[in-house]
């Protein structure tokens, strides 16, 4: 089958989004299907374009504001592009832009006999435009409710890493955030320069929903008093002032890590790649995920980290509901609440821990993208005239 994979923006190197698409992309490839894919971004003259493959230029918007304003609502080429070059199923995933042009898109496709899916890789989302200032993200989200329901009602399907049976009143393909094995190497222990020290790891590019700040309040509550294990936390990624100094959410980390005299624990690494993530990655005991998903509405979610940190063969913990590890016997549940988390809970659960690195990993096996596109694939072979 001759399959369209849809995003509105472009792929940036490093970016862990630009990389789950690419091995959702390899995933539907390793199923038999030959998949093309259309972006959308500026070039490097200035020009907004949206292209297919890198090579086939659908539509060329021009420059400056009229041409950012008009590339989101000018699909016909793309469309006539779809029909006439004998597409056979689209997956588009969600930018949050329903509008009239959207959705009469999607209505062609479902007249052509196209079938058509659409990812929402979080959901709900509204409570992510809570703290935006920004006049154009509001008219955007304000059209998007006005045609969200409209939209869902011409694909075949929303695709969604919840347990919603339905979401905005379409049905719904629950599946898994994937991983790939070929490019997330398993942890080699590195021994630490003293026996008593515990390295905590936490990769993401920081928002006020990953909690952070729970983290190194617990720490600071930690050292308290004199402690026998030195417990380091190291910060892999892009930290916003907003989270590090006046954080409307929570304490900012400095203001924490200055008021408990914490400085020389919570290491702030900045954004890795390659080697030099491996080889923290390769000092870590235990790795943090999502503590604060509370903060922006959600209870049931499938994160990329968690299925990073379990490839990899390193416990973690979380606070919101991941039904692929709720019973791992390698991860400890946060509550999902404020208080500081509980580290000397953690360095107990790492000394009992007899699990290896190893099988961890395997416990995972069922998670590869290829088993969960296929399960996209399979639904739609199955319900795509209805």
């Amino acid at each position: 089958m001759k399959i369209l994979f849809l995003i509105y923006h472009g792929f940036s190197e490093h970016s862990g989004i630009s990389k789950k698409i690419h091995y959702q992309i390899k995933g539907l490839r390793e199923n038999g299907h030959e998949v093309h894919v259309c972006t959308y971004y500026i070039r490097e003259d200035g020009h907004r374009v949206r292209m297919v493959d890198d090579d086939v230029l659908i539509q060329d918007y021009g420059c400056g504001r009229l041409a950012a304003i008009k590339q989101r609502f000018s699909f016909k080429r793309l469309t006539d592009y779809v029909i006439e070059h004998g597409f056979g199923f689209v997956y588009a995933r969600s930018f949050h832009n329903a509008n009239w042009a959207t959705v009469k898109m999607f209505k062609r496709f479902k007249e052509q006999g196209i079938p058509s899916v659409m990812e929402i890789p979080t959901y709900p989302y509204d409570q992510e435009y809570a703290s935006v200032a920004s006049w154009e993200e509001k008219i955007k989200l304000t059209l998007d409710r006005w045609y969200r329901k409209e939209l869902a009602a011409q694909v075949n399907a929303i695709v969604t890493f919840t347990n919603d049976k339905e979401i905005f009143g379409q049905r719904t393909i629950c599946i898994s955030n994937g991983i790939d094995y070929d490019h997330i190497p398993m942890q080699k222990r590195l021994p630490h320069p003293a026996d008593n020290e515990i390295h905590l790891i936490g990769v993401a590019e920081v928002h006020y929903w990953h909690g952070y700040d729970r983290l190194i309040a617990g720490l600071g509550e930690y050292y308290k008093q004199k402690r026998e294990k030195i417990v380091y936390f190291h910060i892999v990624g892009g930290v916003a002032n907003s989270e590090m100094y006046d954080s409307v959410h929570a304490p900012g980390f400095h203001e924490l890590i200055v008021k408990y005299g914490i400085e020389k624990y919570v290491i702030f690494h900045g954004q890795k790649f390659g080697d030099e993530l491996d080889s923290l990655f390769n000092q870590a005991d235990f790795a943090i995920g999502s503590l604060a998903r509370h903060r922006s509405g959600i209870t049931y979610i499938k994160t990329l980290k968690n299925r990073e940190y379990a490839a990899r063969g390193i416990p973690f913990i979380y606070s919101e509901t991941d039904e692929d590890f709720e019973q791992m016997p390698y991860i400890i549940k946060a509550p999902a609440d404020e208080s500081p988390i509980d580290i000397q809970r953690i360095i107990d659960f790492k000394v009992a821990s007899i699990l290896t690195s190893l099988e961890i990993r395997n416990s995972i096996t069922n998670l590869s993208w290829c088993k969960q596109m296929e399960k996209i694939l399979k639904f739609v072979e199955t319900n795509k005239y209805i």
